[in-house]
């Protein structure tokens, strides 16, 4: 089993550094978002996740990329970025105080039940600090979108 060292992974300090990364980077590179404990974690178990609700596990683990869809055309790279973020930061209240989240350059190995990604993690990059969630959180609330919101089942009940 490989070993990452999730301490010793670089953090990308705010929203411009990861949408730096994001444009920057190669186009065999799929970079991808995943919230979990970081790549060790995820390693310990096997690179796979299960299904929340059903506990089936799942070939790979869940993540969401991170490439600019052609279709967003000319539009700004930094509000793709923040919303990619944004759409599942609930993840770390609902899985505990380790869960945050990071950047992998990943293979996608199939579809999980909630049509996310399945990947399996070729190389950690880095995890992306706190203070770039606030960035993009802020940058999405001033979108002033009554129907953009995180996608938490919970709000739903």
């Amino acid at each position: 089993m490989r070993h990452f060292v999730s301490e010793k992974l670089p953090t990308l300090a705010g929203l411009d550094d990861l949408t730096d990364l994001v444009t920057k980077s190669a186009e065999e590179d799929q970079l991808f978002v995943r919230w979990s404990a970081g790549p060790d974690a995820d390693l310990r178990r096997d690179g796979t996740s299960r299904d929340s609700l059903t506990g089936v596990p799942l070939p790979g683990l869940s993540a969401n990329p991170l490439a600019v869809e052609p279709w967003w055309g000319d539009r700004s790279p930094r509000l793709w970025v923040a919303r990619r973020l944004y759409d599942y930061r609930h993840l770390r209240y609902l899985r505990g105080p380790e869960v945050r989240p990071w950047v992998l350059v990943g293979e996608q190995c199939g579809r999980g039940p909630d049509n996310e990604p399945l990947v399996r993690v070729r190389r950690p990059v880095a995890w992306i600090a706190e203070a770039a969630l606030i960035e993009g959180e802020q940058l999405i609330e001033a979108q002033h979108s009554a129907e953009c919101g995180p996608l938490d089942r919970r709000s739903a009940r």
